[in-house]
């Protein structure tokens, strides 16, 4: 009896011992603007960085296409909303995403996949990292030298010109994130992707309710972005409306305290992450990567 009970808590470690270890989370990731799931200096780098330093994880780079060529393209030309239900398609018949994932998007596809967490929440998104995604949009033409540029002026100008209308919406990528803060009536009317995400023409109570059950919102903002315009667009925060020299946090929009998408409270729970790193936009190194961003995958 006494060698029993001696036998009953050693084959209890021994069963804690045979206990399969917990299975890595799987990592769904989008590229941005003129990329593509598998470039190898992009996406299939940072695929292979994160296969290297989580051994066992499953990743998903998006593919929009039947190859690398349609889905660059489909980066300028594909209307987003469409983009986001073939995502949430792919998403929900990969047997490996089935027990929830996590969620990294670069540039214009962070956006994108918070919209998929909004729309699509089975499987469900378990963390998002948005690598400077604009959650806000951009009013700015993608590359320009900054705001005392001429060109950039005319640049925005020109798109401005078109950017509301219903054949540029539906079949030019960028001009379903462009937001004018001159023009705010005309951008919650007829954008056909942010106003809808950004809970601009009315309460989405689900859109609300799947954003909160993330259990981490991580947005990350490039420092020297001469890129993104404006680059506080990276942490949720824009123009103040009516002009566009004057830029307000994300805790000073009226979403935010109308808290319309549930960011407030997501943000008093701990729940948003803001991080600055140092560069261009999209520049960033493996160190940085490795330090502040594989954490959230583990």
């Amino acid at each position: 009896m006494a060698a029993l009970r001696a036998a009953v808590p050693l084959l209890a470690l021994l069963g804690l011992c045979l206990r399969p270890a917990a299975a890595v989370t799987p990592l769904v990731i989008w590229h941005g603007m003129g990329d593509s799931c598998c470039n190898p200096v992009s996406m299939g780098y940072i695929q292979k960085l994160v296969e290297k330093k989580i051994p066992g994880i499953y990743v998903l780079s998006l593919k929009i296409g039947s190859n690398m060529i349609q889905d660059m393209e489909n980066s300028f030309f594909m209307n987003v909303n469409d983009q986001v239900r073939e995502v949430c398609s792919q998403l929900a018949t990969d047997p490996h995403l089935q027990g929830g994932y996590n969620a990294m998007g670069f540039s214009q596809g962070g956006q994108f996949l918070r919209a998929v967490a909004q729309r699509c929440p089975a499987p469900p998104m378990l963390n998002l990292i948005s690598i400077g995604g604009q959650h806000q949009g951009v009013y700015g033409f993608p590359r320009c030298p900054g705001e005392s540029s001429h060109v950039c002026d005319w640049i925005r100008k020109t798109l401005d010109l078109g950017a509301y209308t219903k054949a540029v919406q539906e079949h030019l990528v960028q001009a379903e994130y462009w937001h004018d803060p001159l023009k705010e009536e005309d951008y919650r009317k007829n954008s056909i992707f942010l106003a809808d995400i950004n809970q601009e023409r009315g309460i989405n109570e689900t859109y609300k309710k799947n954003l909160m059950a993330l259990k981490k919102f991580v947005m990350v903002k490039f420092l020297n972005d001469t890129m993104v315009d404006p680059p506080v667009s990276e942490w949720f925060g824009f123009y103040k409306s009516g002009q566009a020299k004057e830029t307000i946090p994300l805790q000073e929009t009226s979403l935010y305290k109308e808290d319309r998408l549930g960011l407030q409270e997501m943000d008093k729970a701990g729940k948003l992450v803001f991080l600055g790193v140092k560069g261009d936009h999209l520049h960033f190194s493996e160190e940085w990567f490795d330090s502040t961003i594989l954490p959230f995958l583990q």
